[in-house]
C-alpha cells in the first residue's frame, strides 16, 4: 500500500495540465517572442495561462502576472527586484520563519551593507503586528511575510501586517506558495503589493511560477536579456510548463469550495487519530492552519535521539511519504531554523516531522497512517 503524504513539498501532475502541456508540446511549440504564426500561436498560450493565474487570485490585469520558473525564483524577483532599484543600502522587514528562498537573499543583502531585521514569532509561529509596527524605521523599503509556513503550517495575519505596510507606504510582499489553491486570496482585496506563486504545489508540473506585481509596483529585473514578462523577466517562456501551471490555476480556483473543507477533515482526522501519543507535540497555530496539513515534534527522554529523518525512513519502508520538516531541508540532520524561532530545543527540532495532504488522499489513508505511525514508535521507543 503506497500512500503519498508530502503535498507540502510537490504534488502530482494533474492529468488535464498533462494533456495541455503535451499538445504544447506537440502542436504549438512555437517561441511566443516570434511574429510569425507559430509563434503568435505560443504567446496565446502563455497570455491564456497568465488569464488563469491571475484569476485564482483574482487579479484584476493578467498584465499582473510575471511568469517564473518556480516560486524561489519569485521571491529572489521580489526581494532582489525591490532591492536593486536603490543605490545605497536600505532597510528591510522579513519574519523570523520565513522559506530559505526569503531567507537567503535577505543574508546576501545582510552582507552587501543592507539592515535587516527578522520579526519574532510567538510558539505557534506567528507574527505578531506590533512587532512589525515597532520595527518600521524611516528608510524601510520591504516587509515580506510568509503567508502559509511549509513546515508548522501557520497562516499568518497578513492582511492586519499588509495594512500597517500600507499605511506607511512600504511595499508589502509575501510568499503565498503553500497557501494558493488551498485558501482563497484576492489580491484586490488583500494589501499586499508582491506575491509568489508555485505551480507544482497546486498540481501544475515543476519548473513554473510567478510573481503576481500589483501595478504601479517598480522590480529591476534579475535577468538581463530580450525583455519578456513585461521586461521583468527575460529568457523565453517554458510554454508547456506555464500551460499546464495555467490549467491547474483554473481548476484550483474551481475546486476550492469543496477541496478545502474536505483536506480540513482529513487534517483533523490524523491530528485526533495521533493525539494519545506520549511526547508528539502538534507544531504551528492549529487554527489559523493550512487546511492540509499537519506537524509534530517528538519530544523525548533523556538519552533518547530519535530524529524526524529516521521517522521518515521507517514509514517509507512502510510505504508512506511523510517528511521531516521543509522538503528542501529534510536531507540535512541539523535543527529547523523554523522550530528554533518559534522556541523548540535543537532536540525537539531534530524530531520534526510533517504529513500534508492533497487531492488523492482519503479517510482510509489516515486512519492506515495514524496505525502504521504508531506502530513504528512503539517500536522505535522500546
Amino acid at each position: 500500500m503506497q500512500i503519498y503524504l508530502d503535498y507540502s513539498a510537490t504534488t502530482p501532475t494533474r492529468s488535464e495540465a498533462i494533456a495541455t502541456m503535451q499538445a504544447i508540446l506537440t502542436q504549438q511549440w512555437g517561441n511566443p517572442s516570434s511574429l510569425h504564426e507559430w509563434g503568435q500561436r505560443a504567446a496565446t498560450v502563455v497570455e491564456q495561462a497568465r488569464m488563469q493565474v491571475a484569476g485564482l487570485i483574482n487579479a484584476a490585469d493578467p498584465e499582473s502576472i510575471i511568469f517564473t520558473s518556480g516560486g524561489t525564483e519569485a521571491d529572489n524577483l521580489a526581494i532582489m527586484g525591490i532591492a536593486r532599484l536603490y543605490a545605497v543600502p536600505q532597510h528591510m522587514i522579513i519574519s523570523s520563519v520565513e522559506h530559505s528562498a526569503i531567507s537567503e537573499p535577505a543574508r546576501l543583502l545582510e552582507m552587501w551593507g543592507w539592515q535587516i531585521t527578522r520579526l519574532s514569532v510567538d510558539a505557534k509561529g506567528t507574527v505578531n503586528p506590533v512587532d512589525l509596527e515597532a520595527a518600521l524605521q524611516p528608510n524601510t523599503v520591504l516587509i515580506s511575510v510568509i503567508y502559509g509556513q511549509s513546515e508548522v503550517g501557520t497562516v499568518q495575519p497578513i492582511a492586519e501586517l499588509g495594512n500597517i505596510a500600507r499605511s506607511h507606504n512600504v511595499i508589502f510582499h509575501t510568499d503565498a506558495v503553500q497557501v494558493a489553491g488551498r485558501l482563497p486570496i484576492n489580491v484586490q482585496s488583500l494589501p499586499v503589493d508582491l506575491l509568489s506563486l508555485s505551480s507544482h504545489k497546486i498540481y501544475g508540473c515543476q519548473g513554473a511560477g510567478a510573481l503576481y506585481a500589483r501595478p504601479g509596483v517598480d522590480l529591476a529585473p534579475l535577468l538581463s536579456g530580450g525583455g519578456q514578462e513585461m521586461r521583468l523577466r527575460s529568457g523565453t517562456q517554458a510554454v508547456p510548463n506555464i500551460a499546464g501551471f495555467g490549467v491547474a490555476a483554473e481548476l484550483a480556483g474551481q475546486e476550492i469550495v469543496t477541496e478545502t473543507p474536505r483536506l480540513i477533515k482529513l487534517r483533523d482526522r490524523l491530528f485526533s487519530q495521533l493525539a494519545d501519543i506520549p511526547g508528539l507535540i502538534p507544531t504551528g497555530d492549529m487554527i489559523y492552519r493550512l487546511p492540509h496539513h499537519v506537524s509534530f515534534c517528538l519530544q523525548q527522554a533523556d538519552g533518547e535521539k530519535l530524529s524526524g529523518k529516521t521517522l521518515v525512513r521507517m514509514m517509507n519502508l512502510a510505504g508512506i511519504g511523510i517528511s521531516a520538516g521543509a522538503a528542501c531541508n529534510s536531507g540535512k540532520l541539523s535543527p529547523s531554523p523554523i522550530l528554533l524561532a518559534m522556541g523548540y530545543s535543537e532536540k525537539a527540532a531534530l524530531g520534526a516531522i510533517r504529513m500534508s495532504l492533497g487531492r488523492e488522499t482519503t479517510e482510509a489513508d489516515i486512519d492506515w497512517v495514524a496505525m502504521v505511525f504508531k506502530q513504528i514508535l512503539q517500536r522505535l521507543t522500546k
